[in-house]
């Protein structure tokens, strides 16, 4: 997606959904494109390949949290308004929604339901 497509996405996300901050949606994505490569799905031409459920997701932007942000992954994430996997599914379903994310049918925001603790994962130290 273009730049401008995605600023105007986000603008129209983030008013709709106040809860989460718009940078919060940028992380997201940014944690979707590592956990994909992580994961080695992120070649273009095997769409199949690429899908990350909600769980490889959640744990993925935890540990993504962990790289960008250190101890403070969970402070940051909590400013933004993001406190449980929950959440993140909120978010990941909120870019489907704008056509900026997609999913299969079995996708659903209940995977992103109580996957863990997030607080607790990222304040182990």
């Amino acid at each position: 997606m273009q730049e401008k497509a995605l600023e105007k996405a986000l603008d129209a996300i983030t008013e709709r959904d106040a809860r989460f901050a718009r940078d919060a949606y940028v992380f997201v994505s940014g944690a979707l494109s590592a956990t994909a490569k992580r994961l080695g799905r992120s070649r273009e031409k095997e769409l199949r390949r690429r899908h990350v459920s909600g769980q490889e997701l959640a744990e993925g932007a935890a540990d993504f949290a962990e790289e960008q942000f250190g101890p403070l992954a969970y402070s940051v994430l909590r400013e933004w308004g993001v406190k449980t996997t929950r959440d993140i599914g909120d978010i990941v379903f909120n870019l489907i929604d704008a056509g900026i994310f997609s999913k299969t049918r079995e996708d659903s925001i209940r995977d992103f339901d109580n996957v863990f603790d997030l607080r607790a994962r990222l304040t182990r130290r």
